[in-house]
C-alpha cells in the first residue's frame, strides 16, 4: 500500500506514488512544472513559455511572482475575470453544502441556473440540455438534429471547428484537424462558409438534417459572413423541414456584446451550443433548443453524468448574475468599440475583424512576432489557424486602463519591427 506523509508547514506532500515522490509543491520553477508535465502528460498544445499560480481579473501571476495581462482569457474562459470574488464565493459555498449528485435527482442550484439561462437566452429557445464541454454539446447537437428530423445529413462550413471527438471533427471545416478523425463520421458535408447556393444543393437533396455553423469563425481567424448568409440559412432550413444549429462557443455569454450572437440578424437558430465561460472556468456546456425539438425528446434519450453537476450550476449562476449586475454586456460593447478604433490606428495592423470581445487583428508579415513580443511585455494573447490573424479573448471585465497599456505595447513593438 502507498504511503504518504503530508508536512503542512512546508506546503507540499512528500511519498511515493506510483513512480512519483513530489506530489504537490508551492517552489517549483517554471521549468520543474513543464519538465513534469512532459514527463506524465500526453502532448496536447504548444504551451506558452510560463507557469500560471493565480490570477485575479484581467490579469494573472506566474510561479515567479510576474503579472501578466491576460487577453486571452483561458481561451474565452474566464467571462468574469480570474476568481471574481462573488464566483469564488458561490462555488465555495456549494463545496461546503453538496460537491455532486448526478441527474438522477433534482437539484435547486440546477434548477435556477436553468430558469436563469433560459432568462438570458434569445427568445423561443426555452429548454437547455447541460453537459461538461463544447465537444459534448456539438454531439447532442447533431444526435438530437438527426433524432427529430429522421435524417442523417449535416451541413457545415470551411474554417469551422466544433471540438474535437470524432462527430466534432468529421464536421470541422479545418483540414489538419480532420485528419486525425480518419475514417470521418459519415453524411457530413462541408461547404465554403458563406456559399448559399451550396447549402441550397445540399438541402434540396432532401436528407439534411441540420446545417450546423460557427457565426463568427474563432479558430479560422475570427472569420464572419455577410448579414444576408445568416438569413438565407435560416429561410432555407425552415423551408426543407431542417434545423438550424449556431454553435456558440466562443460567440455565446455576452462576449458580442450581447449575450448571444442569435438573434442578430432577425435569426434565432433552432439550437445554440454553449460552453467555454459558461461558469468562469468550471467545465459545464449545454444545448439550448425550442421547444420543436425539445417535445420529441424522451427519458433516456439523452444523458450524462456530470452535466449540470452542482458545482458548475453554482458557477453559472454566479456568473449570470455577475453579468447582469455589473453590466458587463455594456462593458463589452463600449469597450471594445474603443479598442477596435483605435487598433487600426497602429502601423502594421491590416485588419480588425470579430465583434466584442471575439478580436481578430490582422497584421502584415504575419502575427507570430507581434504575439511573442506581446508575452516577453507580459500580455497574453491567442493565435489562430490564419497565421496573420492574432486572437483576443479577454474577460469581459476588461477595462479602458488595461486596454490603453496593450495599444501601447503594441505601437512600440510595431516601431521596433518595422
Amino acid at each position: 500500500m502507498t504511503q504518504i506523509s503530508t508536512d503542512i508547514g512546508k506546503g507540499f506532500v512528500q511519498g511515493q506514488v506510483g513512480r512519483g515522490e513530489r506530489l504537490v509543491s508551492e517552489s517549483m520553477t517554471n521549468s520543474e512544472i513543464e519538465a513534469m508535465e512532459s514527463q506524465w502528460q500526453m502532448k496536447t498544445y504548444k504551451r506558452f513559455p510560463l507557469s500560471i499560480a493565480s490570477g485575479l481579473g484581467c490579469h494573472v501571476v506566474d510561479t515567479a511572482g510576474h503579472s501578466f495581462l491576460d487577453l486571452y482569457g483561458g481561451h474565452a474562459v474566464a467571462t468574469t475575470g480570474h476568481c471574481h470574488p462573488r464566483v469564488t464565493a458561490a462555488l465555495h459555498a456549494q463545496v461546503d453544502q453538496l460537491l455532486f449528485y448526478s441527474n438522477m435527482v433534482s437539484l435547486e442550484v440546477r434548477a435556477r441556473a436553468a430558469e436563469a439561462l433560459i432568462a438570458a437566452s434569445p427568445e423561443g429557445l426555452d429548454r437547455v440540455f447541460f453537459v461538461n464541454s463544447g465537444a459534448e454539446a456539438s454531439e447532442n447537437a447533431v444526435k438530437l438534429a438527426r433524432m427529430v428530423t429522421g435524417r442523417k445529413g449535416i451541413v457545415t462550413f470551411e474554417g469551422g471547428f466544433h471540438g474535437r471527438t470524432l462527430m466534432a471533427l468529421s464536421a470541422a471545416g479545418l483540414p489538419k484537424y480532420r485528419a486525425h478523425a480518419v475514417p470521418l463520421v459519415s453524411d457530413h458535408h462541408v461547404v465554403r462558409f458563406g456559399d448559399v447556393e451550396a447549402v441550397e444543393k445540399l438541402i434540396k437533396g432532401g436528407d439534411v438534417a441540420a446545417v450546423f455553423l460557427e457565426p463568427i469563425q474563432s479558430l479560422a481567424g475570427v472569420r464572419m459572413a455577410q448579414p444576408e448568409f445568416y438569413r438565407e440559412l435560416r429561410r432555407l432550413t425552415h423551408g426543407a423541414g431542417a434545423l438550424l444549429i449556431y454553435d456558440e462557443l466562443q460567440t455565446g455569454m455576452g462576449r458580442t456584446g450581447t449575450m448571444n450572437f442569435a438573434p442578430r440578424f432577425g435569426v434565432t437558430p433552432d439550437m445554440v451550443t454553449l460552453g467555454k465561460g459558461m461558469a468562469s472556468g468550471v467545465p459545464i456546456a449545454a444545448v439550448l433548443a425550442s421547444e420543436v425539438v425539445a417535445k420529441h425528446v424522451n427519458y433516456g434519450d439523452l444523458g450524462t453524468t456530470f452535466g449540470g453537476g452542482p458545482l458548475a450550476a453554482a458557477g453559472l449562476l454566479a456568473t449570470l448574475q455577475v453579468m447582469d449586475d455589473e453590466r458587463l454586456l455594456e462593458n463589452v460593447e463600449t469597450q471594445s468599440a474603443y479598442l477596435f478604433d483605435e487598433l487600426r490606428k497602429i502601423n502594421g495592423v491590416e485588419a480588425v475583424h470579430g465583434l466584442g470581445f471575439l478580436i481578430g487583428i490582422r497584421f502584415s508579415g504575419g502575427a507570430r512576432p507581434w504575439h511573442e513580443k506581446l508575452l516577453e511585455r507580459r500580455i497574453i494573447t491567442g493565435l489562430s489557424d490564419d497565421p496573420d490573424v492574432m486572437r483576443l479573448l479577454p474577460p469581459l471585465v476588461l477595462t479602458r486602463a488595461d486596454i490603453d497599456v496593450f495599444l501601447d505595447e503594441l505601437v512600440t513593438i510595431g516601431r521596433n519591427l518595422q
